[in-house]
């Protein structure tokens, strides 16, 4: 699921940087790794198990934000016929966790990488994740490294995995790339992003696909107030964001094939989760009138307006149905879908961020070998969602309580003023409880007071806006 990216700059002893240091206590974030479980990953990082196979004659580079230094993938690109390869080498964490040992105990009871305005927790320690595992410029690695052929018009043909050493040649950035290709200055395999990446964006609007291209918050603080403002993703991010899409698909129809698996599955969005959605477009008056899909809004909206980017915050609501399922011996499950994809789909790409990943690659290196997958792997697989959904939780649960946080520190100082908003949620069974979307600044929450009108604007003031709290309050004016 796309999440909200928010982002805080500013002084380091800023009000908000201090609530969010209690609310990690407050949740249980770990702070750090266990003594025990950071000398396995230091010795593991001198003594990788490497494959046999060489592929660092290859000029592969990695595509991130500027300052990530945990870079679970790495790409080369270039013709093939009139269509193209796409080689994408994906870092190889079990080349470092022995399954049973300390490290591993940790990883499956952090789960995910957890992301805070003003850092992130990481699943691995950072002597692998932004060490001897990440595919950091100049360094052999080990890698689980994807060839996938497609035709001219972006379709997979064939598809191999296998584990190889690899060796990146650079570190690249959205903006960089961006300029490279806008400037004509690219070299093939990064001229290519743009090529395939639209070509597959062309696929899935064939499909009804659709890709959220969520805007970063940044909120900086000064002289102890706070601005917010958006910062829309590049077209660079949505080309970069189709290749890990392309390697989830055809992760996802291997494990299919062979009928052992983990999908990463969404159900259609409920009516009642698109009522609301359409009421907050209506909050922050966007055009969606009822003949037009989700999908075909979207693909109107312009991230650089700041009400839509706000819109495009709102709408990552729809994919919280989101979980994974296993499938083992060709029993395959009911639903095998990503709705947002709409395809099968698997996350296989972000194995040093998220622990599925690890399982999934080791399933696809299986299934092209004809061999059966290793049973420290079949062992774990029915578990697998439930740990899941315990680190998928505890994700929302830190970005629902960060965005509460950075909503009541930017309206700290407006206590007792009025705002034009609009009721886009009611309380079960309590119509003097809901949610409020204001129009400006679009701020999501509580308001009390009344029977409040459903899908209807109404001016309200704000009661409450304590960092501390890490909520806000409205209340009918």
């Amino acid at each position: 699921m796309p999440r909200r990216k928010i982002r805080l700059t500013g002084a380091p002893e800023a009000p908000l940087r201090a609530a969010l240091a209690a609310l990690r206590a407050e949740l249980g974030v770990p702070e750090d790794f266990p003594p025990e479980v950071r000398e396995e990953a230091e010795r593991a990082a001198k003594n990788p198990v490497l494959p046999a196979h060489d592929a660092t004659e290859l000029p592969f580079f990695t595509l991130d934000p500027a300052t990530s230094t945990d870079l679970d993938q790495a790409m080369h690109l270039s013709r093939q016929g009139t269509g193209y390869r796409v080689r994408y080498a994906i870092a190889d964490v079990a080349a470092f966790a022995v399954p049973g040992g300390g490290l591993d105990a940790e990883t499956h009871r952090r789960v995910n990488t957890l992301y805070f305005p003003d850092g992130r927790v990481p699943l691995h320690p950072a002597v692998l994740s932004e060490g001897a595992a990440s595919l950091l410029p100049d360094r052999t690695r080990p890698a689980v490294l994807w060839t996938v052929d497609l035709d001219a018009e972006g379709r997979i043909v064939t598809v191999d995995v296998h584990r190889a050493l690899v060796r990146s040649r650079a570190k690249l950035d959205h903006a960089g790339v961006q300029r490279q290709i806008d400037g004509g200055t690219a070299e093939e395999p990064v001229a290519l992003l743009k090529e395939i990446g639209r070509a597959r964006q062309r696929l899935e609007t064939e499909r009804g696909g659709i890709s959220l291209d969520v805007p970063e918050q940044e909120i900086t603080e000064r002289d102890h107030t706070y601005q917010l403002s958006y910062r829309a993703p590049l077209p660079a991010e949505g080309w970069n964001a189709q290749l890990s899409l392309l390697a989830g698909m055809a992760a996802a129809d291997l494990m299919l094939a062979t009928g052992t698996g983990i999908l990463r599955t969404v159900p259609a969005a409920p009516d009642g989760a698109v009522a609301r959605l359409r009421r907050t477009a209506t909050a922050l008056r966007i055009d969606w009138p009822h003949h037009v899909s989700y999908a075909a809004l979207l693909r109107t909206l312009d991230p650089h307006e700041p009400r839509h980017a706000a819109f495009l915050q709102e709408c990552t609501t729809l994919l919280r149905g989101a979980g994974y399922t296993v499938f083992q011996d060709g029993v395959l499950p009911p639903i095998t879908t990503h709705a947002a994809v709409a395809a099968p789909y698997a996350h296989c790409t972000a194995p040093l961020r998220r622990l599925a990943d690890r399982y999934a690659s080791e399933l696809c290196l299986a299934a092209v070998a004809g061999e059966t997958p290793p049973a420290w792997v079949r062992t774990a697989l029915d578990a697998l969602p439930g740990r899941m959904a315990e680190g998928i939780h505890r994700a929302a649960t830190v970005e629902r309580e960060c965005v509460d946080l950075v909503e009541a520190a930017l309206l700290k100082d407006r206590v007792g003023d009025v705002f034009e908003g609009f009721v886009v949620d009611l309380a079960d069974h309590h119509p003097d409880i809901g949610t409020v979307q204001l129009e400006s600044p679009a701020v999501i929450g509580r308001v009390e007071g009344g029977h409040l009108p459903l899908g209807e604007r109404l001016r309200v003031r704000l009661t409450r806006a304590d960092p501390g709290t890490a909520k806000v309050l409205f209340t009918p004016a």
